[in-house]
C-alpha cells in the first residue's frame, strides 16, 4: 500500500503499516481511500493495475473529479454519483453498476464496497473504497443474455414450426377423412382463411373448362355457402391465371385485379382482393385445377415464407384429389367386376323375384357377398346366398368359384336336399381349397299341382331367411342351421320344409344389412323384421333396395335377394 510518511498519517489510525501493506498487496481487488475533499490519500497495487496508474501515481489524485467524471466531463463514462455523498455515517454500502475511469480515459466497470473511516483530530471523515473488475462479469451476463434469448428465439421458431405442422396436419385430415372431393375442399377452404389469405378458392378443371369447386372468406356470408347457391362471374384475370395453370403453367402472382368497367361484381371484386397467388393443384404430370389465395390492400403481401407454405399446401391438396380420384376408378372397378360375377335372375312363371347389391362405400375393393337364382331340372327354383370371408380379389375370386361348384352340384343331383348339397359342396371346398370360410343359404323353392309355393332350405352359418306374410306377420326361419362351411366338412346339414303363404315375402340376405360396429346383430333383425313388416306393401325390388339404404351398413357391402309369391293361386 502506497501511503504518505507514517510523521504525516492524515487519519492517525496508530496501526502497523507493515502488516496493513502486505494485507493490501495481496488483496486481488482494488482498494484506495480519499479524504473528506476526495483526494485519494492511499491505494494498494490492485487499485493501480486495474485503473491503469504507475506505481505511486495514483495518490494525490481527487477521485470526484477524476475516478468518478461527469458525462460533461467524459462521454465514455456514464455519471456516477461521488462516493463520499452516498457514504452515510457509520455506514457501509455498495454498487453493482458503477463505472471508474482509467488513467487513459476508458471507462472500468466495477462492483464497489464504500465504508467510512474514522476521522483524525481536526480532519473530516474519509472514505475508503473497495472495487473489482466487473467487465468478464458483464461479457459473461451479456453472453448469457444472448444464449437466453437465442433459445427464446429458438423456442418461439419450434413453436411457430409445430403450429404450421399442426395446421398443415388439420388440412391434410380434412382431405382424407372423406371420399368426396368437393367436401373435402369446402373443409379445407375453411381453414386457409385467415390463416394463409383473407380469401381461399379452389378451382377444378371440368372438360375443356373449369369450374368453382370451393371458396371460403374470413368474414361469413360474403361468399356462397354452397354449390346450390349461384356462383359469383369471374374475374378476367383470374380467369386468364387458371387458364394459363391449367395448360401447364406454374404459379400466377396477381398484382392488379382492377374490376372490369361496367362489368358484373366477380368474385375476387366482391372480396376487395387486391393481390392473389394462382398455384396449380399438379400431380404426375395431371394437373387438377388451381387454388388462388387473395388478399386485401390492408393485408401484407405474399413473402416467401407465405409462397412455400403455399405450394406445400397445394401440394397437399394435389395429393388428396389424386387419391380421391384413385378410390373412384378403384371404386368404380371394383363394383364393375363385382356385378359381373353375379347372376341375372331367371323369368319364372308364378313367382317375383328380386336382388339388389350394393358394394362398400369406404372401400375400393371387391367383397366375397354373392346371390343367385337358377332353375333345376325337375322345375325347382334355387335361390342361395354367400358370403365368402375377405374383402379384396382372393374373396371375390373364391366366391365366384363357390358359388359355381354350388351350381354344379344342385344341377348334377337335382333330387338332393339343400341339406346335401350343402354337405357336398363343404367337402369339395375342402379338398380343391375355394374358400378358407364361407357362409350360406341354400334354398330351394317348389310349386306344388294347386299352384301353391313351399321352401325347403339349409343355413351354412349365415344370418337366417326372414318369411313376411301379406297379413304383416314377419318370422325368421331358425331351423336347419349349422355351422359355416370350412370347419367340419363331413358334418351331415339338416334341411327344413315350409309352405309360403299366398303374398308372402322370402328374404335372404348378407349380415351387411343387420349388423355394424354401431348396433349388435341382435338389434339389428329386430330392425328389418319391423322395417321389412312395414314396407311390406313395396314392389319387390323397391322393397330390397329400401332395406338397403334404410338399414344398410355402408361401410360393409349389402346383398339381397328376395322371392315373393303371388296373391292367389297360379296354375300353369
Amino acid at each position: 500500500m502506497k501511503s504518505r510518511p507514517k510523521e504525516d498519517d492524515p487519519l492517525g489510525v496508530g496501526v502497523d503499516e507493515a502488516l496493513v501493506s502486505a494485507l493490501f498487496a495481496a488483496a486481488d481487488a482494488g482498494l484506495y481511500a480519499v479524504d473528506d475533499e476526495g483526494t485519494v490519500i492511499a491505494c494498494n497495487p490492485g487499485a493501480e493495475r486495474l485503473l491503469g496508474y504507475a506505481p505511486g501515481t495514483l495518490i494525490g489524485v481527487n477521485a470526484q473529479r477524476t475516478l468518478h467524471p461527469s458525462n460533461e466531463e467524459s462521454a465514455a463514462v456514464p455519471v456516477q454519483r461521488p462516493i463520499l455523498q452516498d457514504v452515510a455515517p457509520g455506514k457501509r454500502i455498495s454498487g453493482e453498476r458503477a463505472v471508474l475511469q482509467r488513467a487513459d480515459g476508458t471507462p472500468l466497470a466495477v462492483w464497489w464496497t464504500a465504508a467510512p473511516l474514522p476521522a483524525p483530530p481536526g480532519r473530516g471523515r474519509g472514505v475508503v473504497v473497495v472495487f473489482q473488475d466487473a467487465t468478464a462479469q458483464r461479457e459473461r451476463e451479456g453472453r448469457r443474455a444472448e444464449r437466453y434469448a437465442l433459445s427464446e428465439t429458438m423456442r418461439e421458431q419450434a413453436e411457430y414450426d409445430l403450429s404450421e405442422t399442426t395446421w398443415l396436419g388439420e388440412l391434410t385430415l380434412a382431405m382424407t377423412t372423406t371420399l368426396d372431393a368437393d367436401e373435402a375442399l369446402h373443409r379445407l377452404v375453411r381453414q386457409l382463411v385467415p390463416r394463409l389469405a383473407d380469401t381461399a378458392v379452389v378451382t377444378l378443371a371440368d372438360g375443356l373448362t373449369h369450374r368453382l369447386a370451393a371458396a371460403a372468406h374470413h368474414t361469413p356470408d360474403v361468399l356462397p355457402s354452397g354449390p346450390r347457391d349461384e356462383p359469383a362471374p369471374e374475374h378476367a384475370a383470374h380467369h386468364a391465371a387458371v387458364t394459363r395453370i391449367l395448360d401447364g403453367a406454374g404459379t400466377q402472382h396477381l398484382t392488379d385485379l382492377t374490376p372490369a368497367a361496367g362489368g358484373e361484381s366477380d368474385l375476387l371484386t366482391r372480396v376487395e382482393a387486391d393481390k392473389a397467388l394462382v398455384l396449380a393443384l399438379r400431380l404426375h404430370a395431371r394437373t387438377f385445377g388451381a387454388l388462388t389465395l387473395a388478399r386485401t390492400s390492408a393485408s401484407p403481401p405474399f413473402n416467401e415464407a407465405d409462397r412455400a407454405l403455399a405450394d406445400e399446401v397445394a401440394r397437399r391438396i394435389s395429393l388428396g384429389l389424386d387419391n380421391a380420384r384413385l378410390h373412384a376408378a378403384q371404386a368404380d372397378i371394383a363394383a364393375a367386376l363385382q356385378r359381373a360375377l353375379l347372376t341375372d335372375l331367371p323369368d319364372v312363371a308364378g313367382i317375383e323375384l328380386a336382388a339388389h347389391y350394393e358394394p362398400a362405400q369406404h372401400t375400393a375393393e371387391v367383397g366375397g357377398d354373392w346371390y343367385d337364382a337358377f332353375l333345376l331340372d325337375d322345375g325347382d327354383l334355387a335361390l342361395v346366398i354367400g358370403d365368402v370371408t375377405g374383402h379384396d380379389m382372393q374373396a371375390a375370386s373364391r366366391m365366384s368359384e363357390l358359388r359355381n361348384m354350388l351350381r354344379a352340384l344342385a344341377v348334377d343331383r337335382p333330387h338332393e336336399l339343400p341339406g346335401q348339397i350343402l354337405r357336398r359342396l363343404d367337402t369339395a371346398q375342402a379338398r380343391l381349397t375355394l374358400a378358407d370360410s364361407a357362409t350360406a343359404i341354400f334354398t330351394r323353392l317348389h310349386r306344388t299341382t294347386s299352384g301353391a309355393w313351399q321352401a325347403s332350405w339349409s343355413v351354412a352359418g349365415h344370418p337366417p331367411p326372414l318369411l313376411i306374410t301379406a297379413d304383416a306377420d314377419a318370422h325368421y326361419l331358425t331351423g336347419a342351421h349349422s355351422m359355416l362351411l370350412g370347419l367340419r366338412p363331413t358334418t351331415e346339414r339338416p334341411t327344413t320344409h315350409t309352405p309360403l303363404p299366398h303374398g308372402a315375402t322370402l328374404l335372404l340376405y348378407t349380415d351387411g344389412l343387420v349388423e355394424s360396429r354401431t348396433r349388435s346383430l341382435d338389434d339389428g333383425m329386430t330392425r328389418l323384421r319391423q322395417h321389412a313388416t312395414t314396407h311390406r306393401h313395396l314392389p319387390l325390388r323397391e322393397l330390397c333396395a329400401t332395406l338397403a339404404r334404410d338399414l344398410g351398413d355402408p361401410r360393409d357391402d349389402i346383398t339381397l335377394i328376395a322371392a315373393r309369391t303371388p296373391t292367389r293361386p297360379h296354375n300353369s
